[in-house]
């Protein structure tokens, strides 16, 4: 009995030591079913009262703990499940029970000094035990600093596109307010920087998972929505303006549907790899119409019809269509247009474009 007490304390103790490991040491994706379980075990609570709440604000202050506090509880489990590892073993080499298991195990765990065996396998345990602790808790502190800067540089990009999409944003806002503000020339730098965002956000999401929950300071806000508008962006221009600079808005497309692709493996969401150009869209033809008169109104230059550009549109966004709407329902991002469906039925948020209210015959002076 007690060689088997034994074995259940050491595969729990090594599992959540690779749990550990998994979670805060190894730089890559390295999923850990442990801190999924935490993760879904935090999540669904807060998800439930969210579901009840009317409005886009009202969610988002719901659901805005769910990653700090999920972080937090998935460290409280690890010592917990611990604790209880290294009182398996301290049974399996000593006459201990279990309580007295447990105060020897927390004892040494947390390195409080109070409980102490003077049997040699029992202090082995003991110093295992009270090395654990302080590692495990260290590891947390050196992680937290490296997850938060990954956050604000995250943010920083949705931050500065508010100017250029609204709130919260949309693709075709984007280019109607560079056509309404003359900086069509500045196109392929925004999907320039947006290449290098998606880059550095695949690589953060996918070794540090909690991210994707983490949402933006404002209601109005969401990476995955923001990510989105730009990715459409690209796609209407390269369907409207085939003759305009094409290499940046398509190396941005590549780089933002990788992205998500990768987020989706990660979290163990399926997907087609090699999507048909006609295959259907949820984005019906008329919201694209709709999308293409805004541009219309604010002055964007488009030398192919609607009729011409929707095969072209519906074949770029075809790539990541199915990913973004699956993501945005999973996180509930605000409800924007050309966002999807979400847990509950929501209205979309469209932005407001701001109004041009330069004097009439000053030219192009702002």
């Amino acid at each position: 009995m007690r060689e088997l007490t034994g074995v259940v304390g050491a595969v729990i103790v090594l599992g959540i030591f690779s749990s550990v490991v998994r979670t805060l040491v190894i730089p890559r994706p390295t999923p850990s079913r442990f801190t999924r379980v935490v993760e879904y075990v935090t999540y669904w609570p807060f998800q439930l009262a969210a579901d009840r709440c009317t409005s886009p604000e009202a969610k988002d202050r719901v659901l805005g703990p769910i990653a700090p506090l999920a972080i937090l509880l998935t460290l409280v489990s690890w010592l917990t499940a611990f604790l209880f590892g290294y009182a398996l073993l301290e049974i399996a080499v000593s006459n201990l029970r279990m309580p007295a298991a447990l105060s020897e195990a927390g004892s040494s765990l947390f390195t409080l000094g109070f409980a102490s065996g003077d049997r040699g396998p029992l202090t082995v345990v003991d110093f295992a035990a009270a090395a654990t602790g302080p590692i495990t808790v260290g590891l947390l502190v050196g992680y937290l600093p490296t997850l938060y800067g990954a956050y604000a540089r995250r943010e920083t990009e949705v931050t500065l596109l508010q100017s250029r999409a609204g709130d919260p944003p949309w693709g075709p806002e984007i280019l109607a307010r560079y056509a309404q503000v003359e900086l069509l020339d500045s196109l392929p730098e925004l999907f320039r920087n947006w290449e290098r965002w998606a880059a550095e956000v695949s690589e953060s999401h996918t070794t540090y998972p909690v991210l994707v929950r983490f949402r933006s300071p404002r209601a109005s806000r969401n990476w995955l929505v923001a990510l989105l508008a730009v990715l459409d962006a690209a796609a209407l221009q390269l369907a409207l303006n085939p003759s305009r600079p094409q290499a940046e808005a398509r190396l941005g497309l590549r780089a933002g549907f990788v992205c998500l692709r990768e987020i989706a493996d990660s979290r163990g969401i399926p997907y087609d790899a090699d999507p048909s150009p006609i295959a259907p869209l949820e984005l019906t033809y008329e919201e694209f119409v709709a999308g293409i008169d805004h541009m219309k109104l604010q002055g964007f230059p488009m030398e192919r019809s609607p009729q011409e550009a929707w095969p072209q549109f519906r074949g770029w966004r075809v790539n990541y269509e199915s990913l973004a709407y699956r993501l945005a329902r999973d996180i509930d991002a605000v409800p924007a247009l050309w966002s999807g469906p979400r847990r509950t039925s929501a209205a979309p948020v469209a932005p407001r474009t701001p109004v041009d209210r330069r004097p009439v015959g000053v030219g192009n002076e702002k």
